[in-house]
């Protein structure tokens, strides 16, 4: 019998208290004056590397953009320093 070996890339649409289409902030000099909104945190479990991946952009873009998830954080939580991935918003 042969097994299929288990996924090399997990994405999932929940991540740190997000759900997909959840706005975010990024810090990035690229993302600058513009706006994004979660779609899905991915993992590849060969390598053990993560990444987040948002879609948005300038005004009137809607590209699907990766950051690493130290860069990722909560809708105007950028300016209090801490990133989802260090400090995840729990449900209540």
């Amino acid at each position: 019998m042969i097994e299929n070996p288990p996924p090399k890339v997990v994405r999932s649409t929940t991540w740190a208290g997000l759900k997909a289409g959840d706005p975010v902030e990024i810090d990035d000099p690229r993302a600058r004056r513009a706006t994004y909104a979660f779609v899905a945190f991915v993992e590849h479990t060969g390598s053990k590397s993560s990444w987040v991946e948002v879609v948005g952009g300038r005004r009137g873009d809607r590209k699907l953009w990766s950051f690493r998830p130290d860069q990722v954080f909560a809708l105007g939580d950028k300016k209090k320093g801490l990133s989802l991935d260090q400090a995840p918003r729990l449900p209540l």
